[in-house]
C-alpha cells in the first residue's frame, strides 16, 4: 500500500458536524457555494457547492422512530431538491423533480418532514441535475441510531469521493461529455474521505469501532483493502446482516453503503490502513495508529438489531425481466425509443442518449412495473453492455435472489456487472411512483432510467 503522491504527510481529520439531534426540529439545511480547502495546503480552495458551506454537508442524526422536519433553502443559480437515499419514507417526501414534488426553484424553499422507521445508514443528496450537483458537492449522511447500540469503543462515518480538478484545484467543468455519459461516467481524478485526501485517528491496539462508510461519488467503485484489522461487515445500505461476515476486503458501488465492525490488529505504534485499489495501485485512504493502552481482544460481534421489513417470500411472486443495452464497444445497433419516437444509434448520440432499457432510453410514460401494494416482484436484471450499473430503486429495499432460489440481504443499490444477471426481489410496501435507475449519473442523464408504480 503506497501514500498518495502528493501527500507531504499525514493530515489531521476533521469530525463532521452533526446537526439533527433527537431533540432538534426545524432543521434547515441550505446549498449553495462554497469556497473550501478540499486539495493538499500548497493548491487553492476550490469553488464548490455545499450544504451549509460544508463538504460533505452535515451529519444528520437521529434515533430509530424519530421525526425529521428539515427546510431546504435553494441558494443556487438551478433548480434543486433533496433525495433522502435509502429511507422507506412517503413518496412526497423522495425529492424526484418532476414525479414526487416541483423542482425548488434558486431563492425558494421546500419542507420535507417524515418519520424515520428504519435505523441505519443512509445519505442526502440532490436528484435535480444530480451528475453536475453532486459532482459539485452536495451531498451529506443521515445516520439513525438503535435503540440499543453495539458494544464498541469509538465510531466514525467515512464518506468516500471523488473529484474532477483540474491544475488549479477546480471543478472541471466536463458535465455531460459524451465520453463520460457512454463510457464508465465521470470518473474523478482526486479521491478523498471526508473531504480530505487521507484520515488519520489514533485507537488504542484492539478497540473496536463502528465504520460508517458511504460512496457519494457519482461514477467510481470503492475496492478497499485492509492491513492491521479485524473486519467485519455488519449492515448494507442500512440494513443489518443476519450475522456479521468476516472480510478482507470490501466492494461499495456509487450510492451504496457498508456499516464495519473494526478490530485493530495492529501492534503498538503500528498503523492500521483502509487502502483503496485503483489501476495505478493501492493506496492508504484511512490510517488508524495503535496506541496503548491495548484492549482485551473480544469475541466476534452480534448481529444488529433489525429492522422491521416485510416479509419476503418468492412464491406467486411477478417476474417482470429488465435488459440494459448501450454505451461504447456495444451500442445500441437496434435503436432504442426516446419521448415516444423509436430512433437509430446516431440520432439517439445526438440527443444525448446512449444507454436504454428494454429498449426504451430515458424515462418512459408507462412504469417499468405496476405493482398493487403488498404485491412481490421479481427483477432479473441482465446487463448487456460493457460496463458496471450500480441500480437503485427508491422507497423500498429489496434482496438478491440468488441461484438456488436462497435471498441476499436487503439492499437499495445493486452494482451489476457486464455480461451479468442478477435478480432482485422486492415487497411493493411504498404506494407511489418511485424512481429505478443507476446510480452512475451520467448513465441516469443518458438514459439508463424508468420508474415503478404502486398502487
Amino acid at each position: 500500500m503506497n501514500r498518495r503522491a502528493f501527500l507531504a504527510g499525514s493530515v489531521a481529520a476533521p469530525v463532521l458536524t452533526q446537526a439533527g439531534l433527537a431533540s432538534e426540529t426545524g432543521l434547515r439545511l441550505r446549498a449553495a457555494p462554497a469556497h473550501l480547502q478540499i486539495a493538499p495546503p500548497d493548491y487553492p480552495a476550490t469553488s464548490l457547492w455545499a450544504y451549509d458551506g460544508q463538504v460533505p454537508g452535515p451529519a444528520l442524526r437521529f434515533r430509530r422512530g424519530d421525526r425529521l422536519e428539515a427546510r431546504l433553502v435553494n441558494g443556487l443559480e438551478q433548480p434543486t431538491t433533496i433525495h433522502w437515499h435509502g429511507l422507506r419514507l412517503p413518496n412526497a417526501m423522495d425529492g424526484v423533480p418532476g414525479m414526487t414534488q416541483p423542482p425548488v426553484a434558486p431563492g425558494g424553499h421546500f419542507d420535507y418532514a417524515f418519520t424515520l422507521p428504519d435505523a441505519g445508514t443512509f445519505w442526502y443528496h440532490p436528484h435535480a441535475n444530480s451528475l453536475e450537483q453532486i459532482s459539485r458537492g452536495l451531498s451529506g449522511v443521515l445516520v439513525v441510531d438503535e435503540a440499543a447500540p453495539p458494544d464498541i469503543d469509538a465510531e466514525d462515518i467515512l464518506v468516500l469521493d471523488d473529484w474532477r480538478l483540474t491544475e488549479e484545484a477546480q471543478i472541471h467543468e466536463s458535465f455531460g461529455n459524451r465520453h463520460d455519459m457512454s463510457h464508465a461516467g465521470r470518473l474523478g481524478n482526486y479521491i478523498t474521505v471526508n473531504g480530505l485526501p487521507e484520515l488519520s485517528r489514533d485507537y488504542p491496539s484492539g478497540a473496536r469501532l463502528r465504520l460508517r462508510l458511504v460512496n457519494t461519488a457519482t461514477a467510481r467503485v470503492f475496492r478497499l483493502v485492509f492491513r492491521g484489522l479485524r473486519v467485519w461487515v455488519a449492515a448494507l445500505d442500512g440494513m443489518p446482516l443476519d450475522a456479521p461476515q468476516e472480510v478482507d476486503r470490501v466492494a461499495i458501488a456509487p450510492a451504496q453503503r457498508a456499516d464495519l465492525l473494526v478490530d485493530i490488529a495492529a501492534a503498538l505504534g503500528e498503523e492500521a490502513l483502509i487502502a483503496s485499489q485503483e489501476r495505478d495501485g493501492t493506496y492508504a485512504m484511512v490510517s488508524l495508529r495503535a496506541g496503548g493502552p491495548a484492549q482485551t481482544p473480544r469475541p466476534a460481534p452480534g448481529a444488529l438489531p433489525p429492522n422491521d421489513l416485510p416479509d419476503l417470500t418468492l412464491d406467486d411472486a411477478r417476474k417482470i425481466p429488465l435488459v440494459m443495452k448501450g454505451g461504447a464497444m456495444r451500442g445500441l445497433p437496434e435503436g432504442a425509443t426516446w419521448k415516444g419516437t423509436k430512433m437509430d444509434m446516431r440520432a439517439l448520440a445526438q440527443e444525448g442518449q446512449f444507454w436504454a432499457f428494454n429498449g426504451l432510453a430515458g424515462m418512459a410514460e408507462a412504469p417499468l412495473v405496476e405493482a398493487f401494494l403488498g404485491e412481490t416482484i421479481r427483477i432479473p436484471i441482465t446487463n448487456r453492455t460493457a460496463f458496471e450499473h450500480a441500480m437503485h430503486l427508491h422507497g423500498m429495499h429489496f434482496r438478491e435472489v440468488l441461484p438456488g432460489g436462497s435471498l441476499g440481504p436487503w439492499r437499495d443499490t445493486l452494482l451489476v456487472g457486464p455480461d451479468e444477471t442478477r435478480e432482485i426481489a422486492f415487497v411493493a410496501e411504498n404506494p407511489g411512483d418511485w424512481m429505478f435507475h443507476c446510480h452512475m449519473a451520467a448513465h441516469q442523464m443518458s438514459g439508463m432510467m424508468n420508474w415503478i408504480r404502486v398502487t
